[in-house]
């Protein structure tokens, strides 16, 4: 016999008619920024899950895939071995004169899923699926579109998670919301049951072997599982808990699924034994009789397959919404290596998991505030998408954010952000929160301030030993932060400038007080005799560990202006500070240094690198004496795509140029001169290939005045957050179409069918330099804003532009002398606004609060930018 769960709970509802208050959520109409047909669903995988919590990722043909909530990435990972159990949606219909229907929520397997040794290539591939799928986003909202000429409806999956800027414990909540929105196409009435079956996978978190610190192989997975339909504050789903697995595991937790749906719930906590695959045919046979579930015992069915379903009756040509909710709760993170012992030594835990006691706690908080989270999350994707901004941008802006969201970033408990560089497979790429990576990425400081200053007090006053020196790797937990003990040339300067930008986008005097000394020992460390400017002459000289993994000997572009950003920078906030001393230094250093850069590097073209012997710090001169060792992995006069990094971080910061503008000019002509290609079906690459065949984009390196026999690494490859910053740097240079291009034949790449649009990699997937694209919109709305001075400045281009300063957020519309500026969140302390190339508007300092309009008329002194190419 059949029951409905409800029904079991009728005198409960007369007796306590608040525990079924809270109003069923159903989500809104969500905006479109990017769409894609059938042939480009293969590898989407949009992240379900919030900031330092795992995802679960929607694929583009509305399967769960990479299950990642378990402290450490799970790539492919699908709670099962490949094959028809991995977890999956499924619809039962049934209209008058009809023969009833079952298939899962999925959209047609692709040709290159066909061939498999056994015939299981792909999850699910043994279910019957809808035939035509299409796939519409705009991160965080992802919609799966399934259609079928054999049914009598239509399905849109929508999965989000709220993203909502200046807020991280909104943007950080371990859920994954689903509706499926089913509509009726015939012209009767039509019952519809929507079921999410999962099996309690607690204790296997994607890794094939697992081996603690002394390389003994711990087990993976977990028995005895225990499963639990509850019902509680308007809530119904089952509560996934495990005795089996030990409470010190990283892979230990909790998990539920569940539905606000008050009608038509049946469930199934467990389902038969799964021997020759039998838990599914159990489940499709009780399901597809009436869709309707019939609870097992468990005592005598072992397998924990659990099941929810919600069933309603759907008029002719009506639309009903069937939501459910995903949550997790896994508190045991472990330290930069992959497991916790035994004891629970290594764990350091997370932020999210001191939020909420366990798995039905987090959908139980979230469900009741859901409507708002979801407005404000549609406030926010509104606003940017439907700026006066090219396509292209808005997509690597606001797609990369992703990353943020990814097993690359998590939070300690005391709130600070930690990330890696990327993530492979199973396991964190390249740990530590590397400076001279997260040097690059601008989405962190310009919409989450408070965590971006949190990694700013990791670099400053834990990574940073007492003479200066900073660990551009951070060990955990941060007692030992320093372990380490290696410094990175371009990482340390890099802090330096992130710290101004911090304070100055935060307006927090405090800040500034409070980090100084450690601000001035990290700049110092340069000095240090036989360091990277031993001799303090604003020039790099010294050995100078950097981002290419290799040591540059001699003054180079890339570390230099990084020297010349960090100099500067510091000798604004020694002005502050009212270190007269320390101020007249840096300012002396600054213009030593880029007088003899321009002077010495600058070659007519770019910049280049001259180098120097490793011990005696003489310049080498191999062309005129063949003799001369020249050092393996250099760069020498070799092009480097990202060689103005430290201008581009001067403009974003409002440091204006740091070298001669016409120099910086030519350079980034000649990056595309020489490094841009049309195709990569001709290029030679002997390391890893991010770009191939016919695809266009920038190499990392060219030599066109003849290469080094052994140059850096990485030189034939291509990067996404390297070529964002070239592009960025043409944008602020006003070389719009060069880099709309550059921006353009990234994003080509990453079309859906042969990349996934929501994971730019380079050493790992989500890869944190890949959120460099946020500075394109930075460039090309010429945002800057000064919480110290309380100056706002936006383009004076005629438009309507997103801005954001990690605290606030909202719009500034531009038409002939008039700005108006709206707040969409948060407070904006302001007392100037500057259309850029104009005089500012002073006036009396306001504070402008979420939903404040506030215009003001600006006289300008020019005409309208041209928006072409200088």
């Amino acid at each position: 016999m059949k029951i409905i769960a409800a029904n079991f709970f009728f005198l409960l509802v007369i007796a306590c008619p608040s525990l079924f208050a809270q109003p069923e959520w159903k989500p809104q109409n969500w905006p479109v920024l990017k769409q894609y047909d059938q042939a480009h669903l293969y590898n989407i995988a949009l992240p379900l899950g919030g900031i330092g919590t795992g995802t679960v990722s929607l694929g583009g043909r509305g399967e769960l895939r990479d299950w990642e909530l378990m402290n450490r990435p799970a790539k492919g990972f699908s709670t099962v071995t490949k094959g028809n159990n991995a977890p999956f949606f499924a619809i039962y219909t049934n209209t008058k004169g009809a023969k009833p229907q079952t298939k899962a929520l999925l959209g047609p397997l692709d040709p290159v899923e066909y061939l498999h040794y056994e015939g299981r290539a792909v999850n699910h591939h043994g279910l019957p699926r809808f035939t035509k799928a299409s796939f519409e986003a705009a991160y965080p909202f992802g919609q799966v579109h399934l259609t079928d000429e054999n049914l009598p409806v239509k399905v849109k999956i929508k999965g989000f998670n709220p993203l909502v800027p200046a807020d991280a414990n909104a943007s950080g909540i371990p859920i994954a919301i689903l509706t499926y929105e089913v509509s009726n196409l015939s012209d009767e009435p039509l019952e519809v049951s929507i079921c999410g079956s999962m099996r309690n996978f607690i204790g296997k978190d994607g890794s094939k072997v697992r081996k603690n610190w002394k390389g003994d192989i711990i087990p993976v997975g977990a028995q005895n599982n225990i499963n639990r339909y509850r019902e509680e504050a308007g809530l119904k789903g089952i509560y996934m808990h495990s005795d089996s697995v030990s409470k010190t595991d990283p892979a230990w937790g909790t998990l539920a699924l569940t539905t606000q749906a008050k009608d038509g719930v049946t469930y199934r906590t467990s389902s038969r034994s799964d021997d020759w695959s039998n838990a599914l045919l159990d489940f499709w046979d009780d399901f597809s009789e009436d869709g309707l579930l019939t609870e097992k015992n468990r005592l005598v069915d072992q397998d924990p397959m659990a099941s929810l379903a919600v069933k309603k009756t759907l008029p002719p040509g009506g639309t009903e919404s069937f939501t459910f909710f995903i949550s997790w709760h896994f508190p045991n993170r472990t330290a930069w290596e992959a497991t916790a012992l035994a004891n629970g030594e290594n764990i350091v835990s997370n932020y999210y998991t001191t939020h909420y006691t366990d798995a039905w706690d987090v959908v139980q908080q979230t469900v009741p505030g859901l409507a708002e989270l979801e407005t404000k999350t549609l406030r926010f994707v509104n606003a940017l998408i439907r700026s006066d901004v090219p396509e292209v941008i808005k997509e690597a802006s606001l797609f990369n954010l992703a990353t943020l969201r990814s097993q690359t970033v998590f939070r300690l408990p005391s709130g600070h952000l930690m990330g890696w560089e990327g993530v492979m497979d199973e396991h964190g790429s390249c740990f530590g929160t590397c400076t001279h990576v997260w040097n690059y990425e601008q989405a962190t400081a310009f919409l989450f301030g408070e965590l971006s200053r949190s990694i700013r007090d990791v670099e400053f006053n834990y990574a940073t030993a007492p003479d200066g020196k900073m660990s551009f790797r951070t060990m955990l937990p941060l007692t030992k932060a320093t372990d380490y003990n290696a410094a990175a040339a371009d990482g340390q300067m890099g802090t330096v400038m992130k710290f101004y930008r911090d304070w100055q986008l935060s307006g927090d005097r405090q800040f500034l007080e409070n980090n100084w000394e450690q601000v001035k020992k990290v700049l110092s460390y340069a000095w240090v005799e036989n360091g990277w400017d031993g001799n303090q002459d604003g020039v790099m000289e010294g050995s100078q560990h950097n981002t290419m993994d290799v040591n540059y000997f001699g003054p180079n572009p890339q570390m230099g202006f990084w020297y010349l950003g960090a100099l500067k920078a510091a000798s604004i906030m020694a002005r502050s500070m009212k270190d007269k001393a320390f101020a007249k230094k840096c300012e002396q250093l600054y213009k030593q240094g880029s007088a003899w850069m321009d002077t010495h590097l600058f070659n007519g073209e770019y910049y280049e690198h001259k180098i120097t012997d490793p011990k005696t710090f003489e310049f080498l001169d191999w062309e005129n004496n063949p003799q001369v060792k020249i050092p393996d992995y250099q760069l020498g006069k070799g092009c480097l795509v990202d060689q103005l990094v430290g201008q581009m971080m001067a403009h974003i910061c409002g440091l204006g140029y740091l070298g001669d503008p016409a120099h910086i000019q030519t350079t980034l002509q000649s990056i595309m001169k020489y490094n841009y290609r049309e195709s990569f079906a001709e290029h030679f690459n002997n390391m890893r290939s991010y770009v191939m065949g016919d695809e266009a984009g920038l190499l990392m390196a060219s030599w066109p005045k003849g290469r080094l026999k052994v140059p850096f690494p990485y030189f034939a490859e291509s990067m996404t957050g390297f070529e964002y910053t070239a592009a960025v740097g043409m944008l602020y240079e006003g070389q719009i179409d060069n880099g709309l291009k550059s921006i353009q034949s990234i994003r080509a790449r990453f079309d859906g069918r042969k990349r996934n649009p929501f994971s730019e990699p380079e050493c790992g997937h989500h890869y944190a330099r890949s959120m460099t694209s946020w500075a394109a919109l930075l460039a090309w709305t010429e945002f800057h804003y000064s919480g110290i001075e309380k100056s706002f400045s936006i383009t004076s281009k005629p438009g309507k532009y997103f801005w954001s300063n990690g605290y606030a957020w909202g719009t500034c519309e531009v038409k002939g002398n008039e700005a108006t500026l709206t707040v969409l969140h948060g407070e904006l302390l302001i007392r100037e606004l500057v259309l850029e190339g104009n005089p500012g508007k002073k006036f009396p300092e306001k504070i402008l609060k979420e939903g404040d309009v506030f215009s003001i008329v600006i006289q300008r002194s020019g005409s309208f930018p041209s928006g072409t190419d200088k």
